[in-house]
């Protein structure tokens, strides 16, 4: 089974075409964020959100067994943990936040927390630099250890912290030191490229060493709508990495799947029989496409995905 765990909703996406492109790329589940980047949404825009919200709950309607939505809002409003309500009202399963503009610690996003604490949501934050400018000053790892204060919270750091990995890696450290169980840790990280192609096998061996497969999860950083292949060509860097750091398949199940099913609190069992129906149902023209040659090791800023690039439009 594969999950990807961080998939990006643009507005223009419809429903049909995203589970082609699952289908295409071999991707049993998706969660999906609702849309902030793209022309009409913003994030300091609550109206925007809001309809981007409402517009991804009509999507994963009677999907739910492959897309899990994630709502987006700005917790610096007072009214964050309302929109938030509304949002699981409508039937979205988890939130994404991007702090720009504020830090974890700050007061006043605390209220959107204890909501998200209380409604025993999956959380899902940009961690680490910004690739389009903004400044990454407010995604330090270490500052989401503020969320400590609401024990169970669930929180994927996504892209790994970079450039600040050693830090993330130390975040989630702590819990290992203690033996708290894998599935009950606080913190685990979403493995989207924030790193360029030249840091990425560095980065990934560390965290296998040091926190293992269990606190790893895999996320293609995809902007929909778009082909099944550029999922797939995302996937292909993961598993060129796994396969030249040899980690063996207990490990690779848990990066591809059984980290992102824990965090999303999925009944694991069922999830999987339901992919493996899946695949045998799959058409054979559906198969994953040959990794693209030099895709890993691709230059930095070479476009999207369909260029080989190593990054999405924009890293969040």
């Amino acid at each position: 089974m594969i999950i990807d765990a961080h998939v990006h909703c643009t507005g223009r996406e419809r429903v049909d075409d995203v589970l082609r492109s699952l289908d295409e790329a071999q991707i049993d589940m998706a969660v999906l964020l609702a849309p902030f980047l793209s022309d009409g949404y913003r994030l300091d825009d609550p109206v925007s959100l809001r309809h981007g919200n409402a517009r991804l709950a009509q999507l994963v309607k009677g999907h739910e067994d492959r897309l899990v939505g994630f709502a987006v809002v700005d917790p610096r409003r007072p009214d964050a943990p309302d929109d938030l309500q509304r949002a699981v009202d409508q039937g979205l399963r988890g939130v994404k936040m991007v702090p720009s503009g504020w830090y974890p610690y700050d007061a006043d996003v605390q209220p959107l927390f204890a909501k998200a604490h209380a409604l025993k949501l999956p959380l899902l934050f940009h961690s680490g630099i910004f690739i389009d400018g903004r400044s990454g000053r407010f995604c330090r790892p270490t500052f989401f250890e503020a969320l400590r204060d609401y024990p169970g919270l669930k929180v994927a750091l996504a892209h790994l912290g970079w450039p600040w990995t050693d830090e993330a890696i130390a975040v989630g450290l702590i819990e290992r030191i203690h033996g708290i169980a894998p599935d009950n840790v606080m913190f685990r990280f979403d493995i989207s490229f924030g790193p360029p192609p030249a840091y990425r096998k560095e980065v990934l061996a560390k965290a296998l060493s040091v926190l293992g497969p269990e606190l790893l999860q895999f996320g293609s950083d995809c902007f929909l709508p778009c082909p099944g292949p550029r999922i797939a060509e995302r996937r292909g860097w993961v598993a060129d990495l796994l396969d030249q750091l040899e980690v063996d398949a207990p490990a690779r199940e848990r990066i591809w799947s059984g980290t992102a099913a824990a965090w999303l609190g999925l009944d694991v069992e069922a999830a999987r029989a339901d992919a493996a129906r899946r695949a045998e149902q799959r058409p054979a023209q559906a198969a994953w496409p040959p990794r693209r040659a030099g895709g890993l090791f691709s230059s930095l800023l070479g476009g999207d995905g369909d260029r080989g690039s190593g990054f999405s439009p924009v890293c969040c």
